[in-house]
């Protein structure tokens, strides 16, 4: 009896891969093959990163309509191959695509209950409360902040080119980052650049750390969320979530003990906690937040800002190095600015141009997320055709893989920030970069990460020279198991003081 029930549960097994695995011929919609277990998500985190994946399944299918169809393990999934269509998904048909289909837990993980993971009116409530937070002139206010952390790299790097001119720059970099995201989002002094054992350093450093278990935990919690949740899955680790709760519940109690106002990011969520106005002269109709609510926020910002800006800038500070008439051409722009306006202001930073459009060239080649996933809420009725999108389903949106299509960008693995020049954007549609998603779930903090940025990489070409050492490899080897979009055994420079 045992023997029969076994032998009946492995064909009933077999039958219901086989019907899932036909999710999309059943419907007419052009796919990828899969394997099982995995689907089309074979090495990724052993050999190959997602990005890779995406970008190879993107190809295939592209000229087989607005979207094609892959799996991820047993789950169908969509992914976008049309420019129009992913305009559709971001912003046009936006209420079909509002949800991210992110996995987060706050029962069991409270700082997974943050703006990026975030669904439906909870989330837009969240994003009314914290727009404010992030306009220009707010950003304004921030550039004291993040130029005297500036001021402190430029004499850690002097130091470390007296001591060996070669850097491992992406981690120096992230401790440039960690401090001043440290500064604006938690009004701490991290210390990171004194210290690379700081602990905001450490524990940024392990909730990015590529361990394939804890990739293929988040993988499959990301995929099966009601059973991850019913099993009480967490994604962030236990020490980590711990020692960024205490330090946002001592910073908001010590803040409110002796009334200190500082021009940070804490400072306006604490507002948001108290019903305060955010400006003076203004009221708080958007409604209060909870200390933990506060904390996740604190904490995607951090892990947000410090990661995606530092791995942005070592990428740029790489092709650079490779290319020494485009690395002098962008500091001529920064020695431009700065003689100008006389210093290093907003408004200089803001006249980088060129600058600008090298951060944004090395965007484009290495998007930190090299995808965009979005939950589809209700059936959606693919504009011009037959087909119908059913609630539930997941949508991709391959990001680099668009950025590496070269019918948007010809030869698209040369470096050329003369892509950003106001002509050649003008050219292109503008949903064929996305590094910061678009629409309504654009990424909140866009200027502050485009700012702080541009700071880092003014101050570094302003100072130092940067030419290529042997340790780094051409091309450069990404990471199979990093979160966001990482170079493999770190990111080795020659450093010169000028």
């Amino acid at each position: 009896m045992l023997l029969y029930l076994t032998i009946i549960a492995t064909i009933l097994a077999i039958l219901w891969v086989r019907k899932r695995y036909s999710y999309w011929k059943d419907r007419g919609v052009a796919y990828v093959t899969p394997t099982f277990p995995s689907g089309n998500l074979g090495g990724m985190g052993r050999n190959e990163h997602i990005s890779t994946l995406m970008e190879r399944c993107y190809r295939k299918l592209k000229g087989n309509g607005p979207f094609g169809g892959i799996f991820f393990y047993t789950n169908p999934v969509a992914i976008a191959l049309d420019i129009d269509f992913v305009k559709n998904v971001l912003v046009k048909d936006f209420q079909y695509f509002h949800d991210r289909s992110f996995y987060h837990n706050e029962k069991d993980d409270p700082l997974s209950g943050h703006l990026f993971a975030m669904e439906g009116t909870k989330w837009k409530n969240l994003r009314a409360k914290l727009t404010p937070t992030f306009t220009s002139g707010k950003m304004k206010m921030m550039f004291p902040t993040i130029t005297a952390v500036a001021e402190e790299f430029k004499k850690i790097l002097t130091q470390e080119v007296t001591n060996g001119s070669e850097i491992e720059i992406k981690e120096i970099i992230a401790r440039f980052t960690t401090d001043v995201i440290g500064s604006c989002a938690f009004g701490l002094e991290c210390n990171s650049l004194h210290d690379p054992e700081a602990q905001f350093r450490k524990m940024g450093r392990k909730f990015f750390e590529p361990e394939f278990f804890k990739v293929f935990k988040n993988t499959i919690a990301q995929q099966f969320h009601t059973v991850a949740r019913a099993l009480h899955v967490t994604t962030i680790d236990a020490d980590v979530s711990k020692f960024f709760l205490s330090a946002v519940k001592d910073t908001v109690e010590h803040r409110e003990r002796h009334k200190i106002e500082r021009n940070d990011f804490m400072n306006l969520l604490i507002k948001l906690k108290n019903m305060e106005p955010l400006d003076e002269g203004c009221t708080n109709n958007s409604g209060t937040l909870t200390l933990e609510e506060i904390s996740a926020q604190a904490f995607v910002f951090f892990l947000a800002g410090f990661e995606t800006s530092s791995t942005a800038m070592s990428y740029c500070l790489y092709e650079l190095a490779l290319n020494q008439e485009l690395q002098e051409k962008a500091r001529k722009d920064v020695f431009e600015s700065l003689r100008k306006h006389g210093a290093m202001t907003y408004e200089a930073v803001q006249d980088m141009h060129y600058v600008d459009n090298c951060i944004s060239e090395s965007l484009r080649k290495y998007p930190p997320v090299s995808e965009l996933t979005r939950s589809i809420s209700k059936d959606y009725k693919v504009p011009n055709t037959n087909m119908v999108l059913q609630k539930g389903l997941t949508m991709i949106v391959p990001v680099y893989g668009i950025h590496h299509d070269p019918e948007h960008y010809p030869n698209p693995e040369k470096y050329d920030p003369d892509r950003f020049s106001p002509e050649e954007v003008a050219k292109r549609n503008p949903y064929c970069f996305l590094p910061f998603g678009e629409g309504p779930r654009v990424c909140i903090g866009t200027r502050f990460g485009q700012m702080q940025a541009r700071v880092g990489m003014a101050y570094m070409l302003n100072n130092f020279r940067f030419t290529l050492s042997d340790k780094t490899p051409i091309p450069l080897k990404i990471s199979s198991s990093g979160i966001v979009l990482t170079s493999e055994g770190g990111l080795w420079l020659h450093v010169e003081k000028l």
